[in-house]
């Protein structure tokens, strides 16, 4: 799926979302990541959802986002609370979703200036 918007200039934004991977800033990246407007953590260590830790999401804590959208792969899933407790402890907002609802949001937040950070794995 191709994804388009306008604006957000100078921000990483998700270009596509396939089955086996993602496309930001027309670089396709066959793996887990982890992106902000500024950052982008690639590979991000998880290769599926659930082989997601506590640890690989406070990689999210310094990035400076007040929403965290959590791509769990081609279908919705969601977290145990214990996983994302260091997040909400944090002042973070976590949003599980399929990974290309992740993607799309993502870059709709961006737009909007907002401060978002997407965890994304393809499975």
């Amino acid at each position: 799926m191709k994804l388009h918007l306008a604006g957000a200039e100078g921000a990483h934004l998700f270009n596509a979302c396939e089955a086996d991977h993602v496309v930001i800033d027309r670089m396709p990246h066959a793996c887990s990541v982890i992106v902000t407007r500024t950052e982008l953590i690639s590979p991000w260590k998880p290769t599926a959802f659930s082989a997601i830790t506590a640890d690989d999401l406070t990689l999210v804590l310094p990035l400076g986002c007040e929403i965290l959208l959590l791509g769990t792969g081609p279908r919705q899933r969601f977290a145990a609370p214990a996983l994302l407790e260091a997040l909400y402890r944090a002042g973070i907002g976590v949003e599980a979703m399929s990974t290309p609802a992740a993607c799309r949001t993502y870059n709709i937040l961006v737009a909007e200036d907002r401060k978002v950070a997407a965890a994304v794995v393809l499975q």
